[in-house]
């Protein structure tokens, strides 16, 4: 069984953390972490809070290895490189600076701007490889009217007939 010793202050902090965190997560290990310490079965804290036991210990290890921390930071995950950013602060003042203009000074045999001929421009003009998607949603944070209106035809006068001469 692993021991976690805890100083007077980190107990307070623990407690202060389980007492008024908004987090979920902090307050999963913050609990885990202090029933460790109380001295209970890190297979039975794995079981009621439906972690496996390799979560608690990596807590644990946590806990310890980031000492220069302050124990709010020492619960929380990591920085992760996740997804990479989109490509939204990148392609938005492009079709900003191209939208109004005519595809066919571009070189382009159309007479409208269309997502497909956007991303085509973009991958041929500036190397940028996007969806349709990305830039449909560029045009949408961009809130560009790019199709065009539709017109609805007037209702007939009453008194038509005799305009014609009927």
């Amino acid at each position: 069984m692993i021991m976690l010793k805890l100083n007077a202050r980190e107990r307070l902090a623990l407690d202060r953390i389980l007492t008024y965190t908004p987090d979920a997560r902090t307050l999963k290990r913050a609990y885990a972490l202090s029933r460790v310490a109380q001295g209970e079965s890190i297979l039975e804290i794995a079981a009621e809070l439906d972690v496996s036991r390799q979560s608690i210990y990596n807590w644990i290890e946590h806990f310890h290895t980031r000492t220069d921390q302050s124990l709010d930071l020492r619960l929380t995950d990591a920085q992760r490189s996740g997804r990479p950013k989109t490509v939204a602060g990148v392609i938005d003042p492009l079709i900003d600076a191209i939208i109004d203009g005519d595809p066919r000074e571009s070189g382009y045999g159309s007479t409208v701007w269309t997502a497909p001929l956007l991303v085509r421009y973009l991958a041929d003009r500036h190397a940028i490889e996007v969806s349709i998607q990305s830039v449909r949603l560029a045009i949408d944070r961009l809130r560009i009217e790019w199709k065009r209106p539709r017109h609805s035809l007037a209702l007939r006068p009453v008194h038509w007939r005799q305009a014609k001469g009927g």
